[in-house]
């Protein structure tokens, strides 16, 4: 088993750091969302760690030896970072066959990752007439070739269809179930949410949140009961002897912030108050990513209004 481990990594192009003193960890076993803002610096620290760019200063390990070091690097780490890397005048087999030659993988992997990935049928098919989700699903093959330690995968939904995204997730959580490294970089906060255990954040390189993803989202969200009644008049006054303030909404339904939906009901039933209506409205990966990463948005579009 690998951890990939950062320690004051920083990557300067000219003046500007892109790469700002970072340091954390990815241990095995689980998968780590790596989430952050358009420029954050999430590309540039996958690069760093693959050994496409040289750090200013610090280091990026697998189990203390720099990717450089290792021979017959895929068959420690797997990455996708680019679908438009494979050859258009290839076909999708013949791609793979390269890589695991140059590799020492046994050719028998080729098929079996060809499989696991769905592209059997289409392996004779040169690359350039492969559609966005089928050239994803083959920079994933590349990435499973070596059967490796760690995998490190940017964006790996783009452009995959509903089952395509069904399957993905359930590959990143087999992946890490094996033992391995699992680091995916991503700006779908609904998808990261169903697949990840733990996040990294990044804001203008520098690291603002290592944390297991509920923790992340519980810290920055209220929690919220949603209710419906055909007595809103008693349901608010109950409420306010409690210290609990309910808030209209124009469908008819109320919210109450900072209660659970067991003091809510309880409430509501000692007033002999009916309910049509009683929920937890979930804080979700989205509202806490975006509360804490406001101040860090370097390419922020204006409000819509409504």
């Amino acid at each position: 088993m690998t951890t990939l481990h950062l320690r004051d990594l920083t990557k300067e192009y000219g003046p500007r750091r892109a790469v700002d003193r970072l340091t954390f960890r990815v241990p095995p076993g689980r998968v780590t969302g790596f989430l952050g803002p358009n420029g954050a610096g999430k590309s540039t620290t996958l690069r760093l760690l693959l050994g496409l760019d040289r750090p200013t200063s610090g280091t990026a390990t697998l189990d203390g030896r720099p990717y450089a070091a290792l021979r017959d690097p895929l068959r420690h780490v797997g990455a996708l970072l680019d679908t438009e890397a494979p050859h258009g005048a290839r076909t999708g087999r013949d791609h793979l066959r390269v890589l695991a030659t140059s590799n020492r993988i046994a050719a028998r992997r080729v098929d079996e990752v060809l499989a696991e990935t769905g592209l059997g049928e289409a392996a004779r098919r040169r690359v350039r007439t492969y559609s966005l989700g089928m050239r994803q699903r083959l920079g994933v093959a590349a990435a499973l070739l070596g059967d490796p330690a760690v995998v490190l995968l940017d964006e790996p939904s783009n452009g995959l269809d509903p089952e395509g995204i069904v399957w993905m997730r359930a590959l990143l959580r087999r992946l890490a179930a094996e033992g391995r490294t699992v680091l995916v970089s991503s700006h779908l906060m609904n998808e990261t949410a169903s697949f990840a255990d733990h996040l990294v954040v990044l804001g203008r390189g520098r690291l603002l949140a290592d944390t297991p993803l509920r923790e992340f989202v519980d810290a920055r969200v209220r929690p919220r009961v949603r209710v419906r009644t055909t007595d809103p008049a008693a349901l608010v006054a109950a409420l306010a002897r409690h210290g609990l303030a309910a808030v209209a909404h124009e469908d008819g339904h109320w919210t109450v912030d900072d209660a659970r939906v067991d003091d809510v009901g309880r409430v509501a039933s000692d007033a002999r108050v009916p309910l049509l209506e009683l929920s937890t409205e979930a804080g979700t990966l989205e509202r806490a990513y975006l509360d804490l990463t406001a101040a860090d948005t370097e390419f922020a579009a204006r409000p819509q209004e409504v």
